[in-house]
């Protein structure tokens, strides 16, 4: 296995005495019961979470992985998806209604809870529960692990564990939050002080991820694992967080799906996108 940077052969949580070893996964530093219908609106009811939603299915819609509907001879009943971290449930509701077999687990037992009540409504099975990593043995043709890493305190652990319960060929779908989009969001703004002190604040807000991870790191531990290979690589969100008239997020918002569809795959907007998207295959 590939050492991630900086780890040590004993891996610690950052907000507990605990110690796991590098087959184990970290626990979350944040959590979201009691927030969950804040989380619900402040980010899925904005155009922020539904571009980001949007985006995500386009890309694994093009790369063939996610079909953009189910039919009765559709390969998709044959395999197996695990949401690692499936939040409210939104990802696993797109491959469940595709034709998946969906497993979906999550830390959060409120936010499993409002998933499994949004499957009832939409009248689809999906098999959540509250769990974590380490606790699957299973093995999966789709992995999904979206806006996650950010909130671990080893995140490469994560990344390992996840590309174990690969099956051979199977896919990796990864994003995470971008340190480099949220520090020169900050720098646009004059935001200085707050940049010098490394993006850290006295009083954290919990919606806000606390380990946004810079994207080259990433890629490169990704690219020396001789066991996976890089399919896919975009930015989500490379113009939206920065328009001026926060207005025409609104206003153009048809517009503006399109431009980000067409620049988040090419240098250098890629690299501004709030959120960070990885595809990786399983050799």
């Amino acid at each position: 296995m590939s050492q991630s940077p900086n780890s040590t052969d004993k891996l610690t949580f950052s907000k507990s005495t605990e110690s796991v070893t590098s087959n184990q996964m970290p626990k979350t530093d944040h959590g979201f019961d009691g927030i969950s219908d804040k989380f619900a609106r402040n980010i899925y009811g904005t155009t922020k979470g539904t571009l980001r939603h949007t985006l995500l299915c386009y890309h694994l819609q093009q790369l063939g992985i996610l079909p953009e509907r189910c039919s009765e001879n559709s390969s998709a009943k044959t395999l197996r998806v695990l949401d690692a971290g499936c939040g409210l449930g939104q990802m696993s509701t797109e491959f469940a209604k595709a034709g998946f077999h969906v497993d979906a687990i999550d830390v959060s037992g409120e936010s499993i809870k409002y998933a499994q009540q949004q499957a009832l409504k939409d009248n689809i099975e999906i098999n959540y529960r509250v769990g974590q990593l380490q606790d699957v043995s299973t093995n999966y043709d789709i992995i999904i692990n979206h806006a996650v890493l950010e909130w671990l305190s080893e995140p490469f652990v994560a990344i390992d564990l996840l590309i174990e319960r690969l099956q051979p060929n199977g896919y990796l779908s990864l994003s995470f939050f971008n340190k480099d989009a949220l520090t020169f969001g900050n720098l646009l703004y004059g935001n200085f002080d707050y940049v010098k002190k490394g993006l850290k604040v006295k009083k954290k807000v919990r919606l806000n991820p606390q380990q946004p991870l810079s994207v080259q790191p990433v890629l490169a531990y990704l690219k020396e694992k001789s066991e996976v290979k890089v399919t896919h690589e975009a930015g989500i969100r490379c113009i939206h967080d920065y328009m001026r008239n926060i207005e025409h997020q609104t206003l153009h918002y048809t517009a503006l799906v399109t431009a980000e569809k067409e620049y988040s795959t090419q240098p250098p907007y890629k690299w501004l996108g709030k959120y960070f998207h990885v595809v990786l295959q399983k050799l």
